[in-house]
C-alpha cells in the first residue's frame, strides 16, 4: 500500500520530506518555481541592527563560556539552497585561528563572512559587502581584528624598519600601514594591539567612505558598522 495514501500511516521519511519542501518553499525567492513566503511574512534577518548585534554578543558570550548551542547541519539544507538570510556581514582576517561562525556561535547561513589577511576593505571585499547590504539585507557589519595578527605585525615592521616583503604582500600591507602610523602617534605600550584596533576601525570607516551603497544604508539606519577585536587566547570579542 502506498505510504502516503493513509493519513494515519505516514512514514517518517514522508514527513521529513514534506517538512523540508515546505521550508524550502517558505525561504525561496521569486523565480525558483516554489510557493513563495506570504507577502506579510518578514525575512528571518529583517531585524534591527541593534537586535542583530545583540545576537552576536550573546553568541560570543556562549562561546567564551563553552556553552555553544547545538547545530543541526542537515535539517535545513533544502531551505538554505533556496535562499540565504544572514543576520550580519563579517569582515575578518584570513587567520586560521579566527572562525566567525564559532566566535559568534552562529549556524550555517547566519553570517555573510568575508575574509582577507588583515581584514582590509579592498575593492573585492567592499563589493561583497555591498551585495550583503543591497541584496541580502544584512543589518549589521562587523569588522573583526584579532590578537597576534600577522598582517598587522608585518605592517609594523614595514613602518618601523622599512622591511621588504615578497610577492603581493606589499600591496596588502600598504593598506594597513596608515593604521599603524595612527596608533604609533600615542606611543602605546603595545603597538600591535593598538594598531590592530586602529586597523579594524580604519576598515570600518573605509566601507562608508568608499561605498555609496553602504554609506546610504548606514545613514538611513538600516545598517550599522561596528569594529571589534577578537582575543584568540580568551575567545572574547571586544567591541570598539
Amino acid at each position: 500500500m502506498c505510504e502516503l495514501c493513509e493519513p494515519n500511516n505516514l512514514s517518517r521519511r514522508a514527513l521529513l520530506r514534506g517538512g523540508m519542501l515546505a521550508a524550502a518553499a517558505l525561504a525561496a525567492p521569486a523565480g525558483l518555481g516554489l510557493s513563495l513566503r506570504p507577502a506579510f511574512a518578514a525575512a528571518p534577518n529583517a531585524i534591527s541592527p541593534d537586535a542583530a548585534l545583540m545576537r552576536l554578543k550573546e553568541g560570543n558570550a556562549r562561546y567564551v563560556a563553552s556553552k555553544a548551542t547545538f547545530k543541526e547541519f542537515n535539517a535545513d539544507r533544502a531551505a538554505r539552497e533556496a535562499a540565504q538570510y544572514p543576520i550580519a556581514g563579517i569582515l575578518s582576517c584570513a587567520d586560521s585561528r579566527v572562525s566567525p561562525e564559532f566566535v559568534f556561535d552562529q549556524g550555517p547561513g547566519d553570517l555573510f563572512v568575508n575574509r582577507v589577511a588583515g581584514n582590509v576593505a579592498d575593492d573585492d571585499i567592499i563589493a561583497s559587502l555591498e551585495y550583503g547590504v543591497a541584496v541580502l539585507k544584512t543589518p549589521v557589519i562587523v569588522v573583526l581584528g584579532h590578537s597576534a595578527c600577522g598582517a598587522v605585525s608585518a605592517a609594523i615592521k614595514v613602518y618601523k624598519h622599512e622591511e621588504k616583503l615578497p610577492g603581493h604582500l606589499p600591496g596588502l600591507i600598504k593598506q594597513i600601514v596608515p593604521a599603524v602610523k595612527a596608533a604609533a602617534k600615542s606611543k602605546p605600550e603595545d603597538l600591535l594591539i593598538s594598531a590592530t584596533y586602529a586597523n579594524a576601525s580604519l576598515s570600518a570607516h573605509n566601507l562608508t567612505v568608499r561605498s555609496s551603497i553602504i554609506a546610504k544604508a548606514v545613514k538611513s539606519g538600516a545598517v550599522k558598522i561596528v569594529p571589534a577585536y577578537y582575543s584568540i587566547a580568551t575567545g572574547e570579542v571586544i567591541w570598539l
